[in-house]
């Protein structure tokens, strides 16, 4: 894999995206001049929109990593928010898609955190990254007792960039025409901060990967790794080796298996809201493994672990109750709860969001199954928030623990639609709503 130094402070991080912005401003110039020159006439949207742009916008935020590479991923459709298709197809590549760090720089935190006789901890240390994700990069290792592990090493001061990266790529994206002007995204962004700074502690996941292992120690077809806390820092994170195939290639199994998995995915999500009171948040098919072997799920990266207030849950409980009763009066008192409409919005734009709530519970609309592959829900999900979030005077953008979760629920959807799954979803939901205090666990 080629690698590149991982740029650091606030003036060479931004030059890199003013760079950025003029080669799109470029190209948008010298392609509209093309155009014209064989009689067509080009909208500025087809210009910017262009494949080589949007490439551009890819390779330097995968460059940058960090927070800058985050933005991305958080803006993607994939992830269930509401940007236009053409931006969110292509930034999609940059769920998994970074550029590795040099092993200079590698070395170099790796002396920090674990000191500098580090090595002797290992007998064997791949220097070539297994992954490369946005804050960190994963190096497979034996530790001196001769287990696998796999240690995942942050990128230097990535950290210290992440507010001045989020507010730059923005900026960049709204001027360079690739992000609506009239979206107003910033309750999520500054929530996104705030996220990316969790994510940046590896300590705080590795206390929510130990969590999650104890919730899930007798759970059938799903496993976590075990964190090597004498190797783990607030940089480094050294856990179990977990084997598997990504999760996107079941769509070959029979539909016994693509049955099974997801509807334990599901289960899991049931079991995260109504009973644990913290949900993974972050919905990248990479946070899936699949054992052909074992038929078991591994659950990877809880960085973006949140836990949730029970007022906060029980309004999801009340919300997904009222859905099925196809209740609108009990969802609006609901969402309240949940801390919707906290500020006056027009009755019309109520309707709307009521509207596009009752789309998103179709599978728990009818007791049958949801066949998601021909459901085409994602893409009429966010062809209503588009509309609504472009409206004029648009209300207050939902609350920040209910976007994240929403999140969620979309990257489900989608992995469901992708596998071509079809299963009764109320049925599997009911348990967690009627008797949430003793729901059953996910080992059944």
């Amino acid at each position: 894999m080629k690698n590149r130094k991982v740029p650091h402070g606030k003036f060479s991080r931004f030059g890199a995206l003013a760079s950025l912005a003029g080669r799109v401003a470029s190209n948008v110039a010298w392609e509209g001049t093309k155009k014209f020159a064989q009689g067509n006439r080009p909208s500025r949207k087809d210009l910017v929109m262009s494949p080589t742009n949007i490439a551009h916008v890819a390779d330097k935020l995968a460059d940058l990593r960090g927070a800058a590479m985050k933005v991305g991923q958080l803006l993607s459709m994939d992830a269930g928010d509401l940007i236009p298709p053409e931006l969110s197809d292509l930034l999609a590549r940059l769920r998994s898609n970074a550029t590795p760090m040099p092993p200079a720089q590698l070395k170099a935190v790796l002396n920090d955190e674990l000191g500098d006789n580090w090595q002797a901890e290992f007998t064997h240390f791949r220097f070539s990254p297994i992954a490369s994700a946005s804050i960190g990069q994963v190096h497979e290792a034996y530790t001196d007792a001769g287990e696998k592990v796999a240690v995942k090493v942050q990128y230097p001061r990535i950290k210290d960039s992440i507010d001045s990266d989020v507010d730059n790529v923005i900026t960049l994206l709204r001027l360079s025409g690739l992000l609506p002007k009239e979206a107003n995204y910033q309750a999520l962004l500054d929530e996104a901060k705030q996220q990316l700074h969790d994510e940046a502690d590896y300590r705080k996941e590795a206390q929510a990967l130990t969590r999650f292992g104890d919730h899930l120690k007798n759970a059938n077809g799903l496993m976590v790794p075990r964190v090597h806390a004498a190797l783990t820092s607030d940089r480094v994170l050294t856990m179990s080796y977990m084997a598997g195939e990504p999760i996107e290639r079941l769509n070959n199994a029979s539909e016994t298996i693509r049955h099974r998995v997801i509807s334990r995915l599901f289960q899991l999500l049931f079991e995260e809201v109504f009973v644990f009171g913290e949900v993974q948040t972050d919905p990248n098919f990479a946070n899936y493994l699949y054992q052909p072997d074992t038929g078991r799920v591994v659950l990877l990266d809880f960085g973006a672990t949140r836990q949730y207030a029970p007022t906060f849950t029980d309004g999801y409980r009340k919300l997904f109750l009222a859905a099925i009763e196809k209740d609108n009066v009990g969802i609006e008192a609901a969402l309240t709860q949940i801390g919707f409409f906290a500020e006056h919005i027009l009755p019309e734009q109520k309707a709307s969001v009521l509207e596009l709530v009752n789309t998103a519970c179709e599978p728990i609309a009818t007791d049958a199954p949801f066949n998601f592959g021909d459901a085409d829900l994602a893409t009429r999900l966010r062809n209503r928030g588009m509309a609504l979030s472009m409206e004029q005077g648009y209300w207050h953008t939902p609350p920040a623990d209910a976007l994240f979760l929403h999140r969620k629920i979309a990257g489900l959807y989608l992995l469901a639609a992708k596998l071509n799954v079809s299963f009764n979803v109320r049925q599997l939901l009911l348990p967690y709503l009627i008797h949430s205090h003793t729901a059953k666990s996910v080992e059944a």
